[in-house]
């Protein structure tokens, strides 16, 4: 799916908002692939109005909002999927907390098997924020209704 500029990234990710179900959700792409815009328009659509910062120093920053928790995390300074575990990620598997996870490989081992894996990788040079976007996963097929009924209303 093509995503012509940050805020088409971000209502990519409001469209899961709009999926029941979703616990675990692996995010790929390179530096700047837009990663923590697509977390931006999930937790905006959730009701979330502060900021949303990439949590590359901290690992992972917590969201307490009236759906629930989410977790935002970014693995990508993470030396060994083993400090997962000093950071206490067994205990911050609430039920119902939504994890979302930047990073993914690097916590190989370490962390549930996503429910969606989104994979965003730039277009060439030229088409400036443009993304493409990837869903795969047991929630890919609803995220992708969401997506159409969102863009079909929108």
């Amino acid at each position: 799916m093509d995503l012509p500029d940050t805020r088409a990234t971000e209502a990519a990710g409001a469209a899961l908002a709009r999926v029941e179900g979703v616990r675990t959700v692996y995010l790929e792409g390179d530096l700047g692939a837009g990663k923590t815009t697509w977390v931006r328009g999930l937790l905006r659509a959730l009701g979330h109005a502060g900021p949303v910062r990439s949590p590359t120093y901290t690992l992972v920053e917590s969201y307490e909002l009236d759906s629930g928790t989410i977790l935002h995390f970014d693995l990508y300074r993470l030396g060994d999927p083993e400090e997962l575990e000093y950071l206490g990620v067994r205990e911050l598997h609430a039920p119902g907390a939504l994890w979302l996870i930047e990073w993914p490989e690097r916590g190989r081992g370490w962390l549930p098997e996503p429910d969606l894996r989104v994979r965003l990788s730039g277009h060439a040079e030229d088409a400036g924020d443009g993304r493409r976007m990837f869903l795969e996963g047991p929630a890919a097929d609803a995220c992708r209704a969401a997506l159409a009924d969102g863009s079909a209303s929108g």
